[in-house]
């Protein structure tokens, strides 16, 4: 354990190896209110002290209509960490069609299909999600047993439409890693996510990945490492 990297120098890492931050970023940190978001968030309150940096942020919490509210010692910590909230609340559930259920993928689409209007209007170019290194692989088994193709959440995508990006600075942090550092940070009592959790299909794929990897974060590494390193003459 002591010789692991800091969490901070494995956003650093994400962050070099993938250029997810760069001269007069305006990013958009979405600020779900769970441990990963504000994890995220903390890292960037930090590094925008840097005298090398050149960006700005603000974070944005979508608060659905059956998702409890904001924590408001959360608000307290943004606000000590100097970053800019606003909260916009949104209708998920009226946006259902008739005899369509309520679902975890329905519900991350419409919020983030608000956070990309909001970073259009207000001239953000990058979205920063966190998603971590245990959700990066999780997709990439749900995708490849249950939809039979070879695919995940990537580091950094750019939306072919519209001029913005969705960064993943996490990518190489697991949620192993997160809890600990949030739970000695103090800020793990209050950080929440939806109480709906209806997403039994994410959560078999979780079991699947500790099986795979016998809970080692050295084996998810390397799967997140294969992920780059594909042997294309050797698949059909």
């Amino acid at each position: 354990m002591k010789n692991e990297p800091k969490i901070s120098s494995l956003i650093d890492k994400a962050i070099f190896d993938y250029q997810l931050i760069e001269e007069n970023d305006k990013i958009l940190l979405g600020a779900s209110g769970g441990k990963d978001s504000t994890l995220l968030i903390e890292y960037f309150a930090n590094r925008i002290k840097r005298p090398q940096n050149h960006f700005e942020i603000q974070a944005v919490h979508i608060q659905s209509d059956f998702a409890p509210d904001f924590s408001d010692e959360l608000k307290k910590l943004f606000a000590q960490w100097n970053i800019p909230l606003e909260i916009i609340k949104v209708d998920v559930l009226k946006r259902l069609k008739q005899n369509q259920k309520m679902n975890c993928y329905w519900c991350s689409t419409q919020r983030r299909t608000e956070l990309l209007n909001y970073a259009l209007q207000n001239g953000y170019n990058k979205i920063a999600l966190g998603h971590h290194l245990d959700d990066i692989l999780e997709t990439f088994i749900m995708n490849m047993t249950e939809k039979g193709n070879l695919s995940t959440m990537i580091p950094k995508m750019q939306y072919e439409k519209w001029p913005v990006s969705i960064i993943r600075p996490l990518c190489y942090v697991s949620e192993k890693r997160i809890i600990s550092h949030v739970q000695k940070k103090g800020y793990s009592s209050f950080t929440c996510t939806c109480n709906f959790q209806n997403n039994s299909t994410r959560k078999a794929a979780r079991k699947k990945l500790e099986i795979l990897t016998e809970g080692s974060e050295n084996k998810k590494q390397l799967i997140f490492k294969a992920l780059k390193n594909v042997q294309k003459e050797y698949l059909l």
